[in-house]
């Protein structure tokens, strides 16, 4: 199966008709609905019911570190820039004491197959701290280190040098995702961002000489004073560092919510017709490199383990983008992190005080989710299924959920006959089917599906699909 996209191209007609506003599917449903009626109390109980699954999941670690030395004016993460590192000590307690918290909770004999630092900038941490954060992880949880495992950091190639990667070696780290955006010096500067190919793909040779065994990239297009010739020239770069992975974002500009993007001057940044093009020229390049499109924005040569976990329908749509290993129930740990147990989803809080403050006083910092219902479910794994496999099975579905899938959905099958006319999708008596034009806006096939997307307003909470 190879899903790469062969070609993209979408006339004026089409670019106004579904750049629309609408979900990333990191989750369904999405964070917007989740509620402070689900609190510790409710979350326990979700673990429970997890702990006394017939065959219980194996567990996936997700670690928030939100610290930065500098300020990336795009950038919309939950972060505290800080130039001064004892800042993390009295988080990293809290978070020692969050990490006891939660293992408490789980099965030991319930192992830890994935773990993924993200920020904020986890290399923010000093060696120290780094190594006793991974002390911390391994004495509370059940974590083998073996071949299947996967842990994964978020890398700033500007805090880094070659041997922090040996550290990270010895920690159990196998994988990497390191933060580029541009190389283009113009750009760079409007965006506050200064970092060399040099630097960069030192790190990355660096990490295969310590057996690191996928790397990923992350790239964004739609930057101030980016062109498609200039971002074609970092295509070139990354392209010859020849990583695993690339994730390449669309940047939305939201000034309303993130202060930081106000820096960043609207007449810099290009136009939609720009974009568009700077998003094709990006798949049909990396296609002809060897690259699958695995959808959205990411990216992988065929032997990277998200392409063998789409071909083996393992792949999944989280917080962290696409994952492999569905199969597991997702602990968040640190200020905003989000985690899936089950059928329920929890947020922490946004807030470092508020966060520090509740653990000082042994307090689960969870803020707010939701527990998914009949009909949350059903939704959930048709989205999933369009996000992550390009195709809907309606017989398959039908008898699953105990549903007619055409008359359920009745509503839902019309408004695709418009996408199917448009040439988004196949559209048969029985399955649903992504075209490769269609692979590049599956948002919008799958915003089809979402009953809460109906409610005013929602849309208006989003970023636009294209």
């Amino acid at each position: 199966m190879n899903t790469a996209l062969e070609t993209t191209h979408f006339d004026a007609g089409l670019i106004q008709k579904y750049d629309k506003q609408g979900p990333r599917y990191t989750s369904y449903p999405t964070a917007v609905q989740f509620s402070d009626s689900f609190n510790a109390a409710a979350y326990r109980q979700q673990v429970q019911l997890s702990n006394e699954e017939l065959i219980p999941r194996s567990l996936s670690l997700y670690v928030h570190i939100p610290f930065c030395h500098e300020l990336c004016y795009y950038c919309g993460c939950n972060k505290k820039v800080s130039q001064h590192p004892e800042q993390a000590i009295p988080y990293l307690r809290a978070l020692y004491r969050e990490i006891e918290l939660q293992a408490e909770l789980f099965d030991h004999d319930r192992d830890v197959i994935q773990l993924h630092f993200g920020g904020g900038t986890p290399t923010y941490l000093n060696d120290t701290q780094l190594t006793g954060l991974m002390t911390q992880l391994r004495e509370h949880f059940n974590m083998p280190q073996s071949g299947a495992h996967e842990w994964s950091i978020e890398i700033d190639p500007r805090s880094m040098d070659e041997n922090r990667i040996d550290l990270l070696a010895q920690l159990g780290f196998n994988r990497m995702s390191l933060g580029i955006q541009d190389f283009n010096p113009i750009v760079q500067k409007a965006v506050n961002r200064i970092q060399s190919p040099e630097q960069t793909e030192a790190l990355i040779v660096r990490a295969r000489q310590q057996g690191f065994q996928s790397i990923s990239v992350d790239l964004i297009y739609g930057l101030p004073h980016q062109t498609v010739s200039s971002f074609n020239q970092t295509l070139d770069i990354v392209i010859a560092m020849r990583p695993d992975r690339l994730s390449i974002y669309n940047y939305a500009h939201l000034p309303e919510l993130f202060r930081s993007q106000r820096l960043i001057k609207t007449e810099d940044l290009p136009s939609t017709e720009i974009k568009l093009k700077m998003f094709a020229a990006t798949i049909q390049r990396l296609a002809a490199a060897g690259y699958r499109y695995i959808g959205m924005d990411h990216f992988a040569l065929e032997s990277d383990e998200l392409c063998v976990a789409q071909d083996e329908g393992t792949l999944q749509r989280n917080f962290q983008g696409y994952s492999t290993m569905a199969r597991c129930d997702l602990i968040g740990l640190g200020v905003s992190s989000i985690g899936q147990v089950g059928d329920c989803y929890s947020q922490n809080q946004k807030i470092i005080d508020d966060y520090q403050a509740g653990l000082e006083i042994d307090q689960l910092p969870i803020a707010r989710g939701l527990v998914m219902n009949d009909e949350d479910r059903l939704r959930r794994t048709i989205i999933q299924q369009i996000m992550c496999q390009d195709r809907v099975d309606f017989n398959a579905l039908s008898n699953k959920f105990h549903i007619n899938f055409r008359k359920y959905f009745s509503v839902e099958l019309e408004l695709l006959e418009i996408q199917a006319a448009d040439g988004l999708i196949v559209l048969t008596e029985d399955h649903l089917e992504v075209t490769p034009q269609g692979r590049a806006l599956l948002r919008s096939i799958a915003m089809i599906f979402d009953q809460y997307l109906k409610q005013a307003g929602n849309k208006a909470r989003f970023s636009k699909v294209i």
